[in-house]
């Protein structure tokens, strides 16, 4: 599950624990299908919202004249609550070294940076999200940096050409690292990022940055690049059941709330999408990298599945609606065969054909 999880990084009072909280408050209480069985208390396992599963239900139900509707399993993320950020965190200040090992478990990284004002919330100097995140970065960029004076330059007289490009490309990633910017930030080729992955650089993480605003700044709108979050406001909505979380978010005249966004965007950054699964035993969003071919989706759902794969049947998620189901998405030519170079497509509906 590593792969998956998201780790939430913030100075202290930023929020950060709230957020968490709100999120461990829609964890999934019963993780029997899921491919884990203990839960750490610093993990929260939450399901990526995916509105069309209930569709896909109501179609299945008529479809196969069934008196309920089959059980519906989302796809899910790991957020893991990182604690001990402080100043000097890459020279072991506060809990520095724990934090830094629990930044490079992670496949990704959500900055909390603080906007709200509540004087019961104590901080040190004005609030300044941009500064808090500069302190952040530094203390990644300083870790990265170390990590990358342990590398030693290779022996000229024995060195491969790909050692020594190697080597050019650690003494470039030491000066941009040295200029304070992100390995992210930069344009890499597909041959550098294949030689940066190895080194665990925390910098190179994908990143997502959570504002946590006021209430009464909820709805205004923020940069794209941003995702605004009232972490108080997520800890009441995560208390209410859905219909009354519905009507509280259209009273603050909101769509979504914070966490939706937040689960969705980093089930994005991730670089995930879904396939879905329709039959009476139940309706499921199944997660896999984006460019899996069809056998390995497959093994997804099995191992054996991907060794004796023959064939994926599919149909896109709205015409199967359209035209409820299988038989009546075949019947309308909507339905596909394809074989072992078939790339999945999100939202694909798939039926497997195997030979075990």
């Amino acid at each position: 599950m590593s792969n998956l999880s998201i780790g939430i990084v913030g100075l202290p009072n930023a929020g950060k624990s709230t957020l968490f909280n709100a999120l461990l408050a829609r964890q999934i209480a019963n993780v029997a299908p899921y491919p884990f069985c203990t839960i750490e208390p610093n993990v929260g396992v939450v399901e990526v919202p995916d509105e069309r599963l209930d569709k896909l239900a109501e179609v299945v139900q008529k479809e196969e004249k069934m008196d309920h509707l089959p059980p519906k399993v989302p796809a899910i993320v790991e957020f893991k609550d990182i604690a001990g950020l402080v100043a000097g965190a890459s020279k072991g200040e506060g809990l520095g070294n724990k934090f830094l090992a629990h930044i490079r478990e992670s496949a990704a990284i959500v900055h909390v940076l603080r906007v709200f004002n509540d004087q019961s919330v104590v901080r040190e100097g004005a609030i300044d999200p941009r500064g808090d995140f500069e302190i952040i970065k530094t203390e990644l960029c300083l870790a990265d940096l170390q990590t990358l004076e342990k590398q030693k330059e290779p022996n000229p007289s024995v060195a491969s050409k790909e050692d020594k490009a190697r080597w050019q490309l650690i003494l470039k990633l030491r000066k941009l690292l040295a200029e304070g910017k992100e390995v992210r930030e930069e344009i890499w080729t597909e041959e550098e990022w294949e030689m940066i992955k190895p080194l665990c650089l925390l910098t190179a993480k994908p990143a997502l940055f959570v504002l946590n605003i006021d209430e009464k700044d909820l709805g205004k709108p923020q940069d794209e690049k941003v995702i605004p979050i009232c972490a108080k406001v997520e800890m009441e909505l995560a208390e209410l059941s859905p219909e009354e979380r519905k009507d509280y978010l259209k009273e603050l005249g909101l769509a979504e709330s914070g966490l939706e966004k937040l689960i969705k965007k980093g089930f994005e950054v991730l670089g995930l999408q879904t396939f879905l699964t329709a039959g009476e035993k139940e309706v499921r969003a199944w997660t896999i990298k984006k460019g899996t071919k069809a056998p390995q989706a497959a093994g997804v759902i099995h191992t054996d599945f991907e060794k004796g794969f023959i064939k994926a049947q599919v149909c896109s998620f709205e015409d199967f609606v359209q035209y409820l189901g299988w038989k009546g998405a075949a019947e309308a030519g909507k339905v596909r065969l394809e074989g072992k170079e078939y790339v999945m497509q999100e939202g694909d509906v798939v039926e497997f054909k195997i030979n075990i």
